[in-house]
């Protein structure tokens, strides 16, 4: 069993019945980054999935580069909620703003916030296989 591949895994499935869960039952609208970021994670969901049924550890290769850049996006957007001079740089110019917090649980967890553990955590995994290959 490949316990990076597995924890990467379990992390992207958790972030994707995160979001939905947020979207469907509590009726929390995504912003743009939020759409943005679901885009760079849902597909980790079935490639890391396949890459641990088959026990593909060179997998790294594709899902390395879409953790990276989903974990810049989540940051930006993080930042964009937590760092007042950030809001002049906003992308989302219609509907929900993206520095708008539907959850801040202790003062620093927001959505945004979750998204960027999860990536986080994809990619060290990822760095992780990556050495374990070589």
């Amino acid at each position: 069993m490949n316990k990076p591949l597995l924890a990467a895994w379990l992390t992207a499935i958790t972030a994707t019945i995160g979001s939905l869960f947020f979207s469907e039952q509590m009726g929390f609208i995504p912003c743009t980054l939020c759409w943005y970021q679901r885009i760079f994670m849902y597909p980790l969901c079935v490639f890391i999935g396949l890459a641990f049924y088959w026990g593909d550890t060179r997998m790294y290769r594709y899902i390395l580069p879409v953790s990276i850049l989903g974990m810049g996006l989540a940051g930006y957007h993080y930042a964009l909620q937590k760092i007042p001079a950030m809001k002049h740089f906003e992308m989302c110019t219609s509907g929900v703003p993206c520095s708008g917090e539907y959850i801040n649980a202790l003062g620093f967890i927001t959505i945004p916030f979750l998204s960027f553990c999860a990536f986080t955590i994809i990619t060290i995994s990822m760095l992780v296989l990556r050495k374990m290959s070589v």
